[in-house]
């Protein structure tokens, strides 16, 4: 049985009084005992005398075990210095409200805990002790710990995607002829980034632990190939994807994104896209702690090795499999190109 401790009543005149007075203490006091806050009290040298079953629950001593002991039995070591601060406050007539801080549970567990410490008075104004209302907000700040992480995670992306962004603006100006064009290029490079980021977010914010949700290569394949499976006489598909799988990290997705969207449009502009017939096979195969990744074109026009090449797909290339630490190769076989890329597995999970 929890413990509320109060004065007893006077003997003498003032019947309906006295009455009166058990009757509000006896509702106060079971409104202390039902509520889900640990609610206790002490006196000025910091002895527990009062303990409802919200901080048995709290903190795992039953009354009991915690009144007539020093509340510094809820308090670590590291922490003993504030329960002085504290009780010098409570005698100055001072309330504490919503003080933050961490308690130590009977099992020697942490948790974090708002406090509100209000002076107790004696019927002649003298303060001579403290009520404490304590509050488990670990929850409330693991879900706000994991906001904040959440929202740095988005600022991160966000001046990421807005610098990438700049850069595919500037760069595709290099090589434009016109206006209509830059706007093409540029436009369709930005939904290739579009798309690939979409997969990192499909989870949404419920899942507010994982900043974002990892794609995968296959996926991330699957959605920037997608626009340009333009079926020709038949329901089949284009692309064929095969091999392994594995999760790739959004440090990376842009990069792989912009490449495979380069590869797709120049085998839409010259390659085996161009063609009705043409078809597409990407493998995928893990070689020690390389990824490998060839992309083979068949069906399409007889394959012209392009000469001095330096626009700016080309120029995206050779910094994306630069930042990546991979290694690209292309081979203008008769039957269509066929584009080798190589990349660390660990770069694309980091």
């Amino acid at each position: 049985m929890s413990k509320v401790i109060g004065g007893a009543p006077r003997a003498g005149g003032g019947g309906g009084k006295r009455i009166s007075r058990d009757r509000a203490r006896q509702h106060y006091a079971a409104i202390v005992e039902s509520s889900d806050d640990a609610i206790l009290s002490k006196d000025l040298n910091g002895i527990i005398t009062s303990w409802n079953r919200g901080a048995q629950r709290l903190f795992g001593y039953t009354a009991e075990e915690a009144v007539g002991r020093s509340v510094t039995l809820l308090i670590p070591a590291d922490r003993h210095d504030e329960e002085p601060m504290i009780l010098e406050r409570v005698r100055r007539g001072e309330k504490i409200e919503h003080y933050e801080t961490v308690r130590q549970r009977k099992d020697g567990s942490l948790l974090d805990i708002s406090l509100t410490v209000s002076p107790i008075k004696d019927e002649k104004g003298k303060i001579v002790g403290a009520s404490k209302i304590a509050r488990d907000i670990t929850e409330f700040k693991r879900a706000w710990e994991r906001q904040e992480l959440l929202l740095g995670e988005m600022d991160h992306r966000v001046k990421n995607l807005f610098a990438l962004a700049i850069s595919v603006l500037r760069l595709s100006g290099r090589s434009a002829g016109s206006v209509p064009e830059l706007i093409g290029s540029a436009s369709d490079r930005l939904l290739a980034l579009a798309r690939a980021h979409a997969l990192t977010l499909s989870s949404g914010l419920r899942e507010l632990p994982q900043a974002a949700k990892p794609a995968t290569l296959r996926s991330l394949i699957r959605a920037i190939t997608a626009p340009h499976d333009v079926q020709g006489d038949s329901d089949a598909s284009k692309f064929s994807v095969t091999g392994c799988d594995m999760e790739i990290s959004g440090t990376v997705i842009s990069s792989l994104a912009l490449l495979l969207h380069e590869f797709a449009t120049n085998s839409t502009k010259h390659g085996a896209l161009s063609a009705i017939a043409g078809r597409i096979q990407i493998s995928c195969a893990n070689h020690g702690e390389t990824l490998v990744v060839t992309w083979t074109e068949r069906g399409g026009p007889e394959v012209v090795p392009p000469t001095g090449n330096n626009g700016f797909g080309e120029l995206l290339t050779r910094t994306t499999i630069a930042s990546l630490g991979g290694e690209l190769s292309r081979d203008w076989q008769p039957k269509g190109l066929v584009i080798r890329l190589s990349m660390p597995r660990a770069r694309l999970t980091d």
